[in-house]
C-alpha cells in the first residue's frame, strides 16, 4: 500500500481472506504485516483481513498472506441427472438475497422480458429447464472478449448489449436471468489455477455462479469457461473444476468494519481507504504445487 496523502488522519486497508467451506480447505494462513491487523467476518461469510495503523506509515505498507489450500472439484450430479443421490447441504441464510437485484444486475422489466422470452423459445418448464436454457443462451450468444471498454464490470445491460466480455459479464446475464425469473442464484469470485500444475503468478481474478432448484441444491454452473472450452460446455453446467480458489461471495460488498465509500462491485483484490477516500494499492498473487497432507 503506498504512502497515504499528506494530511491524512486515517488509514484503512482490507485484503480478502480465502476460508474453508465443502470446495475447499484452507489451513496453514500466515499474514506478515508491520501493524496490528484483525479478521472479520462480513456478509455473505466473507471473511477478510482489516487494518488501520495507529500512526501513519512514512513508507509503503506491505502485508504478505500465503496459506495451504486444498481445493476439490464442485459436482451437482442432479444438473444432468435428476435422479441421482442428492448432496447434503447446510441451508444458505441468504437466500432470499440471491433473488434481488445488484446495482449491476438490475431486475427491471426489459431484463425480466428478456429472462422470460429464453426461458419460453425453449420450452423451459421447471426451474432446472428453464436455468440450463439461460445458461445455453448465455454460452451460445456472448463471446469472451476483453478488448475494447466496458468489459468486467458485470454490467448486465452493457453484457446483453456488447454479447461479448470476461467471467463477470457472462455471469451477469446468468444470474440476472436465473432472478428474473425467480430462481436464486449466486456469484462467486477468486483466482484461478492453471491446469497445469506447478508455481507461478496469477495475473487476475475469475468469477462463477450457483443456482438453486429445491430438486437440486445449488447446482455450479461457468458459462465463461464453457465459452473457452466447448468440449466442457455441458460439464460446466452442474459443475465447478478444482482449477479455481474463492475468496469471497456476492456483489454490492459491504466490508467488515464497512468502508466508508460505496458498497464494492465484487471484493477479490485488496481495497485501501485514505480519510475515506479510495487509494490504489498494488498486489501480486502467486501459487506453488504442494504435496497433500
Amino acid at each position: 500500500m503506498p504512502v497515504a496523502p499528506a494530511g491524512t488522519q486515517a488509514l484503512d486497508l482490507w485484503l480478502p481472506v480465502p476460508h474453508s467451506d465443502a470446495s475447499q480447505d484452507v489451513r496453514d494462513l500466515k499474514i506478515e504485516s508491520p501493524v496490528p491487523y484483525k479478521i472479520e467476518k462480513g456478509a455473505f461469510g466473507n471473511e477478510m483481513l482489516h487494518l488501520r495503523p495507529a500512526t501513519l506509515p512514512t513508507a509503503p505498507l506491505t502485508v504478505k498472506l500465503t496459506a495451504q489450500i486444498t481445493r476439490r472439484e464442485h459436482l451437482n450430479l442432479r444438473a444432468n441427472a435428476p435422479t441421482a443421490k442428492a448432496v447434503k447441504e447446510k441451508p444458505d441464510p441468504n437466500l432470499s438475497r440471491w433473488l434481488g437485484p445488484d446495482r449491476l444486475v438490475p431486475l427491471d422489466a426489459k431484463i425480466k422480458q428478456q429472462a422470460e422470452e429464453v426461458v419460453a423459445k425453449a420450452g423451459a418448464k421447471t426451474d432446472l429447464e428453464k436455468a440450463r436454457a439461460i445458461y445455453e443462451h448465455v454460452v451460445s450468444t456472448v463471446t469472451y472478449d476483453k478488448t475494447g471498454q466496458g468489459w468486467g464490470r458485470g454490467d448486465i445491460y452493457y453484457a446483453c448489449d456488447a454479447r461479448r466480455g470476461n467471467c463477470t459479464d457472462f455471469h451477469a446475464i446468468v444470474i440476472g436471468y436465473c432472478r428474473a425469473v425467480g430462481i436464486p442464484a449466486r456469484f462467486s469470485i477468486g483466482l484461478p489455477l492453471p491446469a497445469d500444475r506447478g508455481k507461478g503468478e496469477i495475473k487476475g481474478y475469475h468469477c462463477w455462479a450457483e443456482f438453486y432448484t429445491k430438486e437440486t441444491g445449488w447446482v455450479p454452473v461457468d458459462a465463461s469457461e464453457a465459452a473457452k472450452n466447448p468440449d466442457k460446455r455441458n460439464y460446466f453446467f452442474g459443475a465447478h473444476d478444482e482449477n479455481r480458489v474463492e475468496f469471497t461471495r456476492g456483489r454490492d460488498v459491504e466490508l467488515a468494519p464497512k468502508q466508508a465509500g460505496p458498497p464494492l462491485n465484487y471484493f477479490v483484490y485488496p481495497y485501501a481507504e485514505a480519510d475515506g477516500k479510495p487509494l490504489e494499492v498494488a498486489r501480486t498473487y502467486e501459487f506453488a504445487d504442494v504435496a497433500a497432507k
